[in-house]
């Protein structure tokens, strides 16, 4: 189940998708204010481990960090006010002031792709490819992929020490690295 901020998430008429850039660490602040003005947002997230202090934790993370993308009809709404929303930085607009639509199909490829609140980037992995390892130990390195199950596990192997080391990993944690 997609979390929606704001309604749907589908198109009418003349509404397109745009790109806000937000504060630093303020995609949801954001995201809660706009939805707060009535504007419907999506904020795509992927799980992701961080390392601090020799701990390791698995956190929900922007795919996207600092932005966030809004439906807007330019012709309808008071889209100036999404530049002074808490939490936003600007929205990406042209020389003269009006913002920028998203290519129609991106957005909506990003959205089909989620389940439940995260987006997973697994789809269309082969094997050989090189992939980024998001979760777990290994999460930042790049590996390439050797084999996938029908049970959702892969196995990876990664470049350590002068040799290659088989690692089986939860297809989820992967994501295509090109």
């Amino acid at each position: 189940m997609l979390k929606l901020v704001g309604g749907s998430l589908k198109l009418a008429a003349n509404e397109r998708w745009f790109l806000a850039h937000t504060q630093p660490k303020s995609e949801c602040k954001a995201q809660l204010h706009l939805a707060a003005q009535g504007f419907r947002t999506y904020l795509p997230q992927i799980q992701k481990t961080i390392r601090h202090a020799r701990q390791l934790k698995t956190v929900r993370a922007p795919l996207f960090p600092r932005y966030l993308f809004v439906i807007l009809d330019l012709e309808r709404d008071r889209w100036l006010s999404v530049r002074s929303t808490v939490g936003v930085s600007r929205l990406f607009t042209h020389q003269d002031g009006r913002p920028i639509p998203i290519p129609i199909g991106i957005v909506e490829s990003l959205i089909e792709r989620s389940h439940g609140n995260l987006t997973r980037l697994d789809s269309g992995l082969i094997k050989g490819q090189h992939v980024r390892i998001l979760l777990g130990p290994f999460a930042d390195l790049v590996a390439t992929l050797q084999r996938l199950d029908d049970a959702g596990r892969v196995q990876v192997l990664l470049e350590m020490m002068g040799t290659a080391v088989p690692v089986t990993l939860d297809r989820s944690a992967l994501a295509s690295a090109a």
